[in-house]
């Protein structure tokens, strides 16, 4: 292809259009529909006033807080304080829900808590390392490591992913199911491991219950079946049961290729099935693990930056809960769940919710369906953003406040998938004008009638006095170094891995057993038809993160911006070459991107990242079918059409 080709020109032009996010190191307020420089008293006021008046005329529940899976634990700690008792209402959620609310949310109804099981040093003890739905070499990188060091140990992996992603080249074997098809495979590997005596009858006896109803629903998925359905050969099927099931200790890790679905939460629970078949939870080595991508995502949810739960995953619905809380933060608790991010965006629709305080989340590019989002908040009649980037979103505000970068501007911490809280310090100045969330909330709530002043630490021991899980983690002690909850006493540890009362032999100490579910496959929501005969499916790449806020403003040798990437098989039949733009429609609207061909696709099946919004937005054109118990979308599975944009055939 010569300079002069018009795609050639087409992909230049599109990448000096990308943006380049400059930090914001003034407030901002929109007058006369345009956002304008203001002082931090005056925006200080108008958001606070704005707060106010929603929430007099139309109640608390009229307010919704989006909190920051970038940002500390404190900060998040006291973000879901600040929904709580400086407004009185539990809708507060972060972006949790848009990844890895099912696995909370299967974790939670399993074994009562929506942690992994196992810490990264397990990964690397194991026997068997199953990868499902999870391309960690470029979506955990770090995580991806401890992968390779268990593999140098002994440890066999498999990957179960549509594509041949360079996670699978690295495993022992690769079964590329079907879009949509993990509950199937899930029941054909229960069903093999079951029929070949393989099942753990000491602990499914011991340690679960309701066996026999998910045997029953397990046995008409032979390995014939599996395979029609999944595409699956039956070999990789019965091959996978055997070696999960005979291993002495494996892993069971997941990410948003099991999770973001319409029924992410029973996928989720197909895969802790697996589990509790075969004994691999509750020992070290043996474990179920959701491996997180952002840096705080699981912190955000332990310190209750979710609608159901208080810190330490404490069940709002518990009334000795919510009196614990009550008495010590002087405020009764609402006894009920408040609205998740997804329920949040229906009643802005509907007029319910009518003002959000979003800080450091960007919704209007990394929901499904965009346009739908940017419509929905542009009906609140008061928005309040505060982020270290003028996003999206913040373009959206009535008040734009410059906040800090969690990461290197100020104190706390973190807390990783392995469930390890981890010290994060002031390494850097913050720009003039920024100013740190905690200061900046607790300025708000002041404003609000509450007197509020925390330092980091301050947050954190309020948080720990009231959360067992955490009471053991002063700051004194991770001085030394991470500490993985839970942790109830500053004088002990508790082993890495979780349940280890499952394998109890005394009923009481076992406690409440785990239940196995039966599930129902339900194929994904957007059908397949000669109008959208693709399937489309998104994920992340190396160079990347996120909707490209934060990375895009670096180079990377490793980044290409967007395409569209599809089997050759694929492109011959739709008469388009490699590098040619073309346009890709759902049911929802249409995009331009490139195509680049990948053999490591199914024929049939497509991928984009959601990297590059303002280049291609092509959350544009997924579906916001969403998992009915925790809210997540179905990125994972849009159907699709192609068409090239230069009518003459491609040579």
């Amino acid at each position: 292809m010569t300079a002069n080709d018009p795609g050639q020109r087409t992909r230049q032009d599109r990448k000096r259009r990308r943006e380049h996010y400059t930090r914001l190191t003034q407030p901002l307020v929109r007058d006369s529909g345009v956002l304008r420089p203001a002082s931090w008293e005056e925006a200080m006021s108008r958001a606070a006033e704005g707060f106010w008046r929603n929430t007099e005329q139309h109640g608390p529940d009229a307010f919704g807080m989006f909190s920051c899976a970038r940002s500390t634990n404190e900060m998040n700690y006291l973000a879901q304080k600040f929904t709580r008792v400086v407004i009185g209402t539990n809708n507060v959620d972060s972006c949790n829900r848009t990844c890895h609310a099912p696995s909370v949310a299967g974790l939670a109804h399993v074994f009562g808590s929506g942690g992994g099981t196992s810490s990264y040093q397990e990964i690397e003890d194991t026997d068997v390392i199953v990868l499902w739905g999870s391309n960690a070499r470029e979506a955990h990188p770090i995580f991806f490591q401890h992968v390779l060091r268990g593999m140098r140990n002994g440890a066999r992996l498999f990957v179960v992913d549509p594509r041949r992603t360079s996670t699978a080249q690295f495993a022992e074997r690769h079964l590329p199911l079907n879009v949509g098809t993990d509950i199937p495979l899930a029941y054909g590997i229960a069903r093999e491991i079951m029929h070949a005596g393989l099942a753990n009858r000491t602990f499914i006896e011991r340690g679960t219950e309701n066996h026999a109803a998910y045997a029953a629903a397990a046995e008409p998925w032979t390995l014939a079946r599996t395979e029609e359905v999944t595409g699956v050969p039956a070999h990789l099927i019965r091959e996978l049961a055997h070696t999960y099931a005979r291993a002495d200790r494996a892993q069971l890790c997941w990410t948003l290729g099991i999770t973001e679905h319409h029924n992410g939460t029973d996928n989720v629970l197909a895969l802790i099935n697996l589990g509790l078949l075969t004994g691999h939870v509750g020992r070290h080595g043996a474990g179920l693990n959701p491996l997180r991508g952002q840096n705080n995502v699981q912190g955000g949810g332990d310190m209750g930056a979710i609608p159901n739960r208080l810190p330490g995953f404490q069940d709002i619905l518990d009334p000795a809960v919510r009196e614990k809380f009550g008495l010590a933060w002087g405020r009764a608790i609402q006894p009920r769940y408040g609205w998740n991010l997804t329920q949040m965006l229906d009643h802005i629709e509907r007029g319910n919710l009518t003002t959000c305080y979003i800080i450091g989340e960007n919704p209007v590019q990394s929901e499904a369906d965009a346009q739908h989002t940017v419509k929905r908040l542009s009906n609140l009649d008061h928005l309040v953003v505060q982020d270290i980037f003028l996003t999206k979103t913040a373009q959206l505000a009535d008040v734009v406040l410059p906040a800090t970068a969690a990461w290197c501007e100020t104190d706390g911490t973190f807390t990783n998938s392995e469930r390890r809280v981890q010290r994060v310090r002031k390494a850097l100045r913050p720009p003039a004008g920024a100013r740190d969330d905690i200061a900046i909330l607790c300025d708000m709530a002041r404003r609000l009638g509450h007197d509020w002043r925390y330092t980091p630490e301050q947050a954190w021991d309020e948080m720990r006095s009231l959360a067992p899980n955490h009471a053991g983690i002063s700051w004194a002690r991770l001085e030394a170094g991470g500490i993985q909850w839970p942790c109830y006493s500053e004088d002990t540890l508790e082993p890495s891995y979780l349940h280890a009362r499952l394998w109890e032999e005394d009923p009481e100490r076992r406690g409440r057993p785990a239940p196995f579910t039966v599930l129902e496959h339900r194929p994904p929501v957007d059908e397949l038809t000669e109008e959208f005969p693709l399937r489309l499916t998104t994920g992340r790449r190396l160079d990347s993160y996120n909707t490209g806020v934060q990375s895009g403003g670096f180079d990377s040798p490793r980044r290409r911006g967007e395409t569209l990437d599809l089997h050759p098989v694929d492109a011959e039949a739709l008469g388009v070459a490699d590098g040619e733009e073309v346009r890709i429609s759902s049911r929802r609207g249409s995009i331009v991107a490139p195509v680049r061909l990948d053999a490591g696709l199914s024929p049939g099946l497509a991928f984009m990242t959601f990297h590059f919004p303002d280049e291609v937005d092509v959350n544009t054109i997924t579906i916001e079918a969403t998992c009915p118990v925790a809210g997540t979308a179905e990125y994972k599975a849009a159907a699709i059409r192609v068409e090239r944009l230069d009518p003459t055939p491609a040579r």
